[in-house]
């Protein structure tokens, strides 16, 4: 037994080492790194383990006209990862090859049904499995039972009974410990890839962060010589790249790092595949010295990556991270990448608020744009920031949902449709959620024969002022709603909070001109509407202390 059971920990130690191995190959993190994998995905992950499986049977051990192996492993870590599509697939595969092979033996058939079992019972255990604290000890003791389950199964198929007793009581404890261990093993193995995979995105996350924290008052004053340069100095310095080159459509408007001696700023572009994600709008990565195509013989950049800048989605330039190696840009670099050129895209269309003073009232401008301003950006990086440790994909989707917020303050029209401005609100929202947790409590009922076109920026401020002046100088926090409903050919809108209330004295003066107060934003879009549709639609106020307040505006003949 003792000899039996060596055999198979080497079994399994063999299957562990492939794992490592397999482990470092980008195909395979991928597979098993997916939140939510497509059946496609789940296939090859079920035929994957099921050939895993056959490759253990033909390793397996002779044992009294039967088969001692690791099998099991395969299958059973299979169903843990990928749920029952992947635990049935690679059962069936490992099952019937195990069943049909010439060397299947006296116990070929029971066999077959304990693996196609042990799959099924792994495939349904993968809910609670990825519940579990600790993944490797669900997997240990799951996999003891499915391999007594196996057992169990040949004393029950296997004829003559007697023979299958003796099997067993050969077979069963190695094969339990043993293929328990192995299970165990595979899935810590897996652990650490997810953990790994969390570490990054959260490395990455943290980084793109810091640096849009360091370079937003350079970008917001445009895409110049000066500012690329300061960009271009702290990307270099917290990232490790080996150089970071900033270039408009038709010139280098800064370059740092090694290079720099004929990456000159000022001097016309040369490289071909600079100008191809210029022209085109598309990421590029050059894995050699010839695809950068440097005119200096001697340069030492041997690698880069080239994304786009964009303005209003028009390309205006773009940001090229090098090193000094050949083929070395990783999926990292390449995402951490396009995540600065998002933001810095952002951070430049910023800088185009300053013209339209020109073309709005200043005092206007500040309340249209009161959300987009150093206090919220920084409250909404600190928020991600405490969020990339403990759930790094919340942090990428405020950060995501922070990116497309700000885009969509950036541009004005006369008119906007209602479901944008109520996108807009949601972002907006969700990123304050992410703040205050529970104290905020959202519900939006706006249906969708509600959408017409009104004004731009009118919903969000008096968001901002039931969340600002209603809601968070309670304790306990609130509810804001948000509803729609058509009268007639109009289309009535109201914003409602459960917050501290509005005194009757102060009730009467904010919407008045006359009077100084800070609501500068109800203000101005009680202006817009009066101006738009006339005296009759400005916003009607309804409020009592601490019994909240309710902004309500008719947009006539909404369609």
């Amino acid at each position: 037994m003792i000899n039996l059971l060596e055999g198979l920990v080497n079994q399994v130690g063999s299957i562990v080492l492939a794992a490592v191995l397999l482990s470092r190959f980008g195909f395979f993190k991928r597979l098993i790194t997916r939140d939510k994998i497509p059946l496609k995905f789940l296939i090859i992950l079920g035929i994957f383990f099921g050939l895993f499986g056959i490759l253990k049977t033909y390793s397996g051990i002779p044992v009294q006209g039967a088969l001692a192996n690791a099998r099991v492993v395969g299958v059973f870590v299979g169903g843990l990862i990928g749920g029952p599509v992947v635990g049935i697939l690679a059962g069936v595969i490992a099952g019937v090859h195990r069943w049909g092979i010439d060397i299947g033996g006296f116990t070929a058939f029971a066999c077959m049904v304990s693996t196609i079992s042990e799959g099924v019972m792994a495939g349904f255990l993968s809910k609670r499995f990825y519940k579990s604290e600790k993944r490797w000890l669900f997997a240990l003791y799951t996999g003891a039972i499915a391999e007594a389950m196996q057992m169990a199964i040949i004393l029950i198929l296997v004829k003559p009974f007697d023979a299958a007793l003796d099997l067993v009581s050969i077979i069963g404890v190695p094969m339990i410990v043993a293929n328990a261990i192995g299970i165990s093993m595979l899935i810590a193995i897996v652990d650490i890839i997810f953990n790994e995979r969390d570490r990054i995105a959260a490395n990455q996350s943290r980084v793109v962060l810091q640096i849009a924290s360091r370079t937003i008052n350079y970008f917001r004053k445009g895409l110049t010589e000066e500012t690329t340069r300061e960009a271009a100095l702290i990307i270099k310095e917290m990232t490790g790249a080996s150089a970071v080159s900033f270039t408009s459509m038709d010139r280098i408007l800064s370059h740092v790092g090694t290079g720099s001696d004929h990456h000159i700023p000022g001097i016309p572009l040369v490289t071909k595949i600079t100008k191809k994600v210029l022209k085109d709008g598309k990421l590029r990565i050059a894995d050699t010295k010839e695809d950068i195509s440097c005119s200096d013989k001697n340069c030492m950049l041997n690698s880069a990556v080239i994304v786009p800048l964009r303005e209003n989605e028009k390309v205006i330039g773009s940001l090229k991270i090098y090193k000094t190696g050949e083929n070395t840009i990783t999926p990292v670099d390449v995402e951490l990448a396009e995540g600065l050129a998002s933001l810095f895209s952002t951070q430049i269309e910023l800088s185009r608020i300053e013209e339209q003073a020109k073309l709005l009232n200043i005092s206007e401008l500040k309340a249209l744009q009161a959300q987009i301003n150093p206090h919220f950006l920084f409250n909404s990086i600190n928020t991600i920031v405490s969020l990339i440790r403990t759930s790094p994909d919340k942090a990428r989707d405020l950060l995501v949902k922070l990116g497309t917020y700000f885009r969509s303050n950036l541009y004005h029209t006369d008119e906007i449709f209602l479901t944008d401005e109520i996108l807009n609100i949601k972002n907006y929202l969700e990123i304050e959620k992410a703040r205050f947790g529970d104290k905020l409590n959202v519900i939006i009922d706006v249906p969708d024969n509600v959408n017409c076109m009104i004004p731009p920026f009118t919903l969000q401020p008096l968001v901002e002022n039931a969340l600002k002046h209603g809601l968070l100088p309670r304790i306990e926090g609130g509810d804001i709603e948000i509803s729609g409903r058509r009268v007639g050919n109009d289309v009535v809108l109201s914003v409602r909070d459960s917050g501290v209330g509005i005194s009757k004295e102060k009730l009467q003066t904010l919407l008045d001109d006359t009077v100084c107060s800070k609501s500068i934003g109800i203000k101005n879009v009680n202006k817009r509407l009066i101006c738009k549709y006339g005296n009759s639609h400005g916003l009607r106020l309804e409020s009592k202390p601490g019994a909240g307040t309710v902004v309500s505006l008719t947009i006539p003949g909404g369609n």
